[in-house]
C-alpha cells in the first residue's frame, strides 16, 4: 500500500500543487505556518474520509472558493488507484452540491465503501489530548482506528449513531407529549445489536495494545465499558426518560492511561507528569500501527506531524527504528531534528 502522489486544489493554504512521495520516507520540511499539517491533514482525509483537526468541514476549503478538491494516486499490489475527495459549502454557484463526495477511479461512492482503500496511522503533538482531554477524544480515537480498517465496525458505528438520535427524539417525546414506553422497543434492540459489536471490536483494540511490549516501562489501558444490556436499559429507563437522552452504551465508554509500577497503577491523566503523558501516547502509537499492520496484512501509511521535537533522544532512535518498515511522511521545522546519515536516505520536500 503506497501513496504515489497528492494533488490539492483549494485545499487549505494550497491553491494548485502536487506532492509525489517516496516509496520509502518523505520528510517535509518548512516553518510553522507553511502548509506542512495541511498536507498530511489531506492525506489523512483519504484514508478515513475525516480530518483529525477539522470542527466543521468547510473548514479546509480555501478562503472565498466554493471547492476543494484532494486526489492521491495509491498503488496496491501493483495496482493502481485513484482516490478522491470533494468538499464544498453546499453550494456551487447558485446550486445546491453535496457537502462531501467520494470517488474512486472517477465512481461516486458512499463514505463507507471509500473508507479503507489506503490506511495510516497518524501521530502529532495534539495526541497527548488522548490523556488529558475528555471521554469523548478517547471515544473518537477507538473509532478513527475501527472504522478505518473495519467495514463492520463502520455498519454498526453508523447504525449505532443514528438509532441514537433517533432514541433520544423519543425519549423526549415521552416525556414532553405523552408517548408510549413501549415505541422504544426497536431503537433498544438496533442499540443492543450494534452496541454489542461496538464494544467487542474496541475490546479487541485495547488488548492487542495491553499485549504489545512496551519499552519505556509499563502501561496499560483500561477499558471503562458502559455496558449495554436488556436489563441495563430497563433499569435507566425512568432516568432517561427525565433527562432525554440514553445514559448507556458505549457512546459513554472511556479508557484510561495507566503507569503500572511496583505493582500499583497510577492514572496518567490525573499524577502523571507532561514526560510520562508523553511516552504513553508514543507508546500507544506504536501499538496502533502493529494492530493495523496485522488486521490488514499490510503496513499502513505512516504521517509523523512534526513530533521530533516532542521526543527525547532514546524515542527518536526508536522511532527510527520502526519508521523503514512502511511508507512514511514526516513533517519538521527543523531537519537537524533527523540524523544526517538518515536524512541522506529520504526524499526532501520543501516547502516556504
Amino acid at each position: 500500500m503506497i501513496l504515489k502522489s497528492l494533488q490539492l486544489q483549494n485545499f487549505r493554504s494550497y491553491k494548485d500543487q502536487t506532492f509525489e512521495f517516496s516509496d520509502g520516507v518523505s520528510l517535509v520540511v518548512g516553518p510553522n505556518t507553511s502548509g506542512k499539517t495541511n498536507l498530511l491533514e489531506a492525506v489523512y482525509l483519504l484514508t478515513s474520509g475525516k480530518s483529525f483537526r477539522a470542527q466543521i468541514e468547510e473548514e479546509m476549503i480555501s478562503y472565498k472558493r466554493e471547492l476543494a478538491r484532494v486526489k492521491g494516486e495509491i498503488s496496491i499490489d501493483k495496482e493502481t488507484e485513484e482516490l478522491e475527495i470533494l468538499l464544498t459549502s453546499g453550494q456551487v454557484g447558485n446550486k445546491r452540491t453535496t457537502k462531501k463526495q467520494y470517488l474512486i477511479n472517477g465512481v461516486k461512492k458512499r463514505q463507507m465503501d471509500f473508507v479503507g482503500h489506503l490506511n495510516c496511522v497518524f501521530f502529532g503533538p495534539e495526541d497527548l489530548e488522548l490523556v488529558i482531554s475528555s471521554p469523548s477524544v478517547r471515544r473518537d480515537y477507538l473509532d478513527s482506528v475501527l472504522e478505518q480498517i473495519d467495514r463492520e465496525y463502520r455498519r454498526a458505528s453508523l447504525s449505532y449513531k443514528k438509532s441514537l438520535r433517533q432514541r433520544n427524539r423519543l425519549l423526549e417525546q415521552i416525556r414532553d407529549k405523552g408517548r408510549a414506553r413501549a415505541s422504544l422497543f426497536l431503537w433498544d434492540k438496533l442499540l443492543l445489536e450494534n452496541g454489542e459489536i461496538i464494544s467487542q471490536k474496541r475490546r479487541e483494540l485495547i488488548d492487542f495494545i495491553n499485549q504489545q511490549p512496551d519499552y519505556f516501562g509499563d502501561l496499560i489501558i483500561d477499558y471503562d465499558r458502559s455496558l449495554l444490556s436488556p436489563q441495563r436499559l430497563k433499569k435507566y429507563q425512568y432516568k432517561e426518560i427525565a433527562s432525554g437522552m440514553t445514559l448507556i452504551g458505549p457512546h459513554r465508554d472511556d479508557f484510561t492511561l495507566k503507569m503500572v509500577n511496583g505493582g500499583e497503577e497510577r492514572n496518567l491523566h490525573l499524577y502523571g507528569s507532561r514526560g510520562e503523558q508523553r511516552t504513553a501516547v508514543f507508546s500507544l502509537k506504536l501499538a496502533e500501527l502493529e494492530f493495523v499492520a496485522e488486521k490488514i496484512n499490510q503496513r499502513p501509511l505512516l504521517l509523523l506531524d512534526d513530533i521530533f521535537s516532542e521526543l527525547d533522544h532514546e524515542r527518536r532512535q526508536h522511532l527510527v527504528e520502526v519508521i523503514p518498515k512502511q511508507q512514511t511522511i514526516i513533517t519538521t521545522t527543523d531537519v537537524h531534528l533527523i540524523e544526517p546519515a538518515y536524512r541522506r536516505k529520504v526524499k526532501m520536500i520543501k516547502l516556504s
